[in-house]
């Protein structure tokens, strides 16, 4: 059935808001959430229980509540978790907004890219000129970066100039991370230093109980504080971060980004097998 884009966001604030709640949903929130008249929320309540997409719940506790068919309809998963996808509006995340659609209008041309993007929550949020980040989107985790160009306030659309995206392959961390080089945990600092320039690494493994994880970073600290006769021991890092092979990248990236750590220890089968940095991923994603 050909729905209107009020009734589509309708529908999908009113899943949404169910999924998280657990309940019946009052026409003021979903009026609330997608920034429109609590009268136009009730006319297209009505139609959309004509079209068998909507339900209502008597009583205090009632509302609405979305039947199996607008799930359908929306192609949502009626046993998936709620899906949000980010807006930031210069540099902040806009809270209550999600993109719902991203269409690419101007991809043709040398030396611009230009998309609508149809958001969920208040459009008043967004002014031209504002700059904006979208993402991840939940399937191909599509980073949108761009200039707000124009608004559509009747159809809740930002237009937007693209400036940058990147889609983060399903890809596992062991495809991009590199084996780690293991040391002994007596092994001197100048012998670790040697090791890790002939071996074109910046990090490494110690081989202790736990074992420990040290970089140049370490050695250049104990150098400049005149303790050039340590050991790897001496030196390491116990507690550092630790990623399954298997993993997606994107979880790396994830956990990079919460951290602020500059590597992940990669482990394969509960043993310690490589490491992943940032820098690792950004030569996964870019195009050789």
């Amino acid at each position: 059935m050909e729905l209107t884009p009020v009734q589509r966001d309708i529908l999908t604030a009113l899943i949404n808001i169910h999924r998280l709640e657990g309940r019946a949903v009052k026409g003021e929130e979903i009026a609330e959430l997608i920034d429109r008249n609590p009268g136009t929320i009730r006319n297209q309540m009505q139609s959309l229980k004509a079209l068998n997409l909507v339900e209502g719940v008597p009583g205090p506790k009632g509302g609405y509540k979305a039947t199996g068919a607008a799930y359908e309809e929306l192609n949502i998963d009626a046993t998936g978790d709620v899906v949000v996808v980010p807006i930031l509006k210069n540099g902040v995340v806009v809270n209550g907004a999600s993109a719902t659609e991203i269409v690419f209008t101007k991809v043709m041309h040398s030396t611009r890219c230009d998309g609508v993007v149809r958001v969920i929550g208040n459009i008043r949020n967004f002014n031209v000129g504002d700059e904006i980040e979208i993402g991840p989107t939940p399937v191909n985790r599509l980073y949108l970066r761009g200039e707000v160009v124009g608004r559509d306030d009747t159809m809740s659309r930002l237009i937007i100039h693209v400036s940058g995206m990147v889609s983060v392959p399903r890809m596992p961390v062991k495809k991009c991370s590199r084996r780690a080089i293991r040391l002994s945990s007596n092994t001197p600092i100048q012998e670790v230093a040697r090791i890790l320039i002939n071996n074109g690494m910046h990090e490494a493994i110690v081989e202790d109980n736990p074992p420990g994880l040290l970089n140049f970073a370490d050695i250049a600290r104990a150098v400049a504080e005149g303790k050039s006769n340590l050991e790897a021991k001496d030196i390491m890092t116990r507690n550092f971060l630790t990623i399954d092979s298997e993993e997606l990248i994107f979880e790396a990236i994830n956990m990079l980004s919460k951290t602020g750590a500059n590597q992940l220890v990669v482990s394969e089968n509960g043993i310690i097998w490589g490491i992943i940095t940032p820098a690792d991923i950004i030569r996964a994603l870019t195009p050789s």
